[in-house]
């Protein structure tokens, strides 16, 4: 129901002109046949991980690895037709993106592993404001960013998302905040390696679903206030941690 259901929202909006915030151009997918020797070793890690994980949860079939490197293979393809060469030292610069795509897999997880249908919803969303924020390899070397904001080698989410959760936690959980600031350690480091990984290994699969959903949705904001729901949920836990 809810692969259907973002779906038919993604697509509507993606025909609407005033809905596209991104220019998406002409794609064609891939020959089938693509191989998991082509991919990064990060990326057959993940792969790995994603597989084992869509079968425990009942969600993918025998041969869905293959389809996962299909998808992955694809995604980096299609976005490299709107990335710039950024001349750096700095290997997040590199011309592939440094980590795995947690946001492809999961979307890949919600449609049973139909790669087809996978591919198609991601072309459609990657024209949405929200896919900058949800899809992290979305804006990767992006020529929808400055050359400045490319050259520091910092995402969007980082300097927008993560800093707007640290300004709501000061106003709705001080306590929370205090306890990070006597920890050395920001709000804002924990917000991106939650965002970036979509949640995995921290929320249950019924979770992560409903803060993609939600996200895309009601916009990409409810990000926001999703992580400071969860510091909200595990104030006592860090306060706890903070005296001990």
């Amino acid at each position: 129901v809810l692969a259907e259901l973002i779906e038919k929202f993604v697509s509507h909006l993606s025909e609407s002109r005033m809905d596209c915030y991104f220019s998406t151009g002409s794609y064609k997918a891939m020959d089938a046949d693509v191989k998991k020797e082509n991919l990064s070793s990060v990326q057959k890690l993940g792969v790995e991980m994603t597989v084992r994980y869509g079968k425990y949860l009942n969600l993918l079939k025998e041969d869905a690895e293959n389809g996962l490197c299909f998808v992955l293979m694809n995604c980096e393809e299609f976005l490299k037709q709107q990335q710039r060469t950024v001349v750096s030292s700095l290997r997040c610069l590199q011309e592939h993106y440094a980590g795995y795509d947690w946001f492809a897999s999961s979307i890949f997880l919600i449609m049973s592993g139909d790669r087809e249908k996978t591919l198609t919803f991601l072309q459609q969303f990657s024209c949405l404001l929200v896919s900058a924020f949800l899809w992290l390899p979305r804006l990767h070397l992006s020529m929808h960013l400055p050359v400045t904001t490319l050259e520091y080698g910092i995402h969007p989410v980082y300097f927008c998302s993560a800093h707007h959760v640290e300004m709501l936690l000061k106003a709705e959980l001080p306590l929370v905040c205090s306890a990070f600031h006597m920890s050395g350690f920001t709000p804002s480091q924990i917000c991106l390696q939650w965002i970036t990984q979509c949640f995995w290994n921290y929320m249950d699969w019924s979770e992560i679903c409903h803060y993609i959903a939600i996200c895309i949705f009601l916009g990409p904001d409810y990000q926001i206030y999703m992580c400071i729901s969860v510091f909200r949920h595990l104030q006592q836990d860090i306060l706890k941690h903070t005296e001990a």
